[in-house]
C-alpha cells in the first residue's frame, strides 16, 4: 500500500462500477489505479467516463492482481464469477468489496468463504442499504429499544426488472442470475438480518409460475423465516412486479412497530395516538445511482486501515446466502421446511 493513497480497482464495467469508481474518487485515501473488465472498450469507457487518464486497463483479472498498485478491488462482474474472482484475490493478498451475490452455489459461498478466512484479506458485501438514511434510522430506534423485543418481520424486495437492464442477458438465467432471492431479493434477507439483529434458522418457501416467462427461474418467490431469537417472519422477492420499485420493511416488537419510516412506541412516545414519520430518504429506487455507495466504500477504506473486519463482509453474508438458497429449494419442493445453517 502506498504511503498515501489505498491503490484501488474495478473489474466488471457494468451499470454498477461507475457508482463505485465515483465512491472511491470521492474519498482522498483513495485513488483508482486501474478499472478492469472483459471486454477492453467496456473497461476503457468506464475509465474515461471517469477522467481516469492514468488508470491501467485490463481485460484479465490475473494481470490486474499482479499490479503492485493495486491494494483493493471492487469486484463487479456478472454473479457466476464471483467465487472465482474473491478467490483469486484471497490468493493475490488483495482486500475487496463484491457486489452481491457473493455465490450462485452452497458449495462455492463455503468455498469463498473459507478462502477469505485462510487469507485474512478484509472483505465487504455490497449490500449497499445498510447505508441508507431510512434504514439505519430504523436500525437505531430498534436498538435503542424504541419497540422493545422484536418478535415479527418482514422484508420484500419487488422491482419489476426487463431488458431495459443492461445485465438482463445473464440476470435472467438460472447458470449466471441464480434466483429472484439471488439477483436481487437478497437484499431483504440482509436488511432484515441487520434490523433484527439476529441470523435465520429456518426456512419455508412458496413461488409464482410468474408472467414473464423469459425468466429461467420462477421470478416470485415468498417464504417464512424464523430467527435464532426466536422471533418469526415473512421475506418476498419479486423481479416481475408491474409497479414502481418498492422495498418494505415492517417490524413489530412489545412496545412498538415500525413500517418502513413510521414508527409507533410507547416507550418513546407513551401519548401517540398513531403513527409517527420520520423523514428520511427510503429505499425506493432501483437506480443504482440512488443507492449509498458512498458509505459503504468508506466503510470498506475504514476496515482497509483499520485491519478490522466489517459488520457485513463475506462472513456475514453466509447466512443471508443460504437463506436464498434455502428458500429456493423449498419452493421446488413444495414449501418443506429447511433449517440452517446448510451442509456442503
Amino acid at each position: 500500500m502506498s504511503a498515501e493513497k489505498i491503490g484501488c480497482a474495478i473489474h466488471g464495467a457494468g451499470w454498477v462500477a461507475d457508482e463505485h469508481i465515483n465512491a472511491y474518487m470521492a474519498d482522498p485515501r483513495a485513488e483508482v489505479v486501474a478499472v478492469g473488465s472483459r471486454r477492453e472498450s467496456s473497461a476503457r469507457a468506464a475509465a474515461e467516463k471517469a477522467g481516469l487518464s492514468d488508470a491501467a486497463i485490463y481485460t484479465d483479472l490475473d494481470e490486474l492482481l499482479a499490479d503492485a498498485r493495486v491494494d483493493a478491488v471492487s469486484i463487479t462482474g456478472p454473479n457466476d464469477v464471483h467465487v472465482e474472482h474473491g478467490v483469486k484475490c484471497c490468493e493475490a493478498g488483495k482486500h475487496f468489496v463484491m457486489e452481491k451475490p457473493v455465490a450462485i452455489d452452497v458449495a462455492g459461498l463455503h468455498e469463498l468463504r473459507d478462502a477469505v478466512r485462510e487469507s485474512g484479506v478484509r472483505t465487504v458485501v455490497s449490500f449497499c442499504l445498510r447505508w441508507n438514511p431510512s434504514l439505519l434510522n430504523t436500525a437505531k430506534l430498534v436498538q435503542e429499544g424504541a419497540i422493545g423485543e422484536v418478535f415479527y418481520a418482514e422484508a420484500d424486495y419487488w422491482h419489476g426488472v426487463s431488458d431495459w437492464y443492461s445485465g438482463w442477458e445473464w440476470a435472467r438465467t438460472v447458470a449466471s442470475g441464480g434466483s429472484s432471492f439471488l439477483f436481487g431479493g437478497c437484499h431483504a434477507v440482509d436488511a432484515i438480518r441487520w434490523l433484527t439483529g439476529s441470523d435465520i434458522v429456518e426456512v419455508s418457501g412458496a413461488c409464482a409460475g410468474g408472467w414473464d416467462e423469459r425468466y429461467e427461474y420462477p421470478a416470485t418467490v415468498v417464504g417464512t423465516v424464523k430467527f435464532a431469537s426466536g422471533a418469526i417472519g415473512k421475506i418476498s422477492s419479486s423481479v416481475d412486479c408491474v409497479m414502481p420499485y418498492q422495498f418494505n420493511i415492517d417490524l413489530m416488537g412489545d412496545a412498538g412497530a415500525i413500517r418502513d419510516n413510521r414508527v409507533y412506541s410507547v416507550e418513546l412516545l407513551p401519548e401517540q395516538s398513531g403513527w409517527a414519520e420520520v423523514p428520511a430518504i427510503l429505499p425506493d429506487s432501483g437506480d443504482v445511482s440512488h443507492h449509498p455507495f458512498q458509505g459503504e466504500i468508506t466503510h470498506f477504506l475504514d476496515c482497509i486501515e483499520s485491519g478490522e473486519d466489517s459488520y457485513v463482509d463475506i462472513e456475514d453474508a453466509v447466512n443471508t446466502h443460504e437463506v436464498c438458497f434455502a428458500m429456493d429449494r423449498s419452493a421446488a419442493e413444495g414449501g418443506v421446511t429447511i433449517k440452517l445453517p446448510l451442509g456442503e
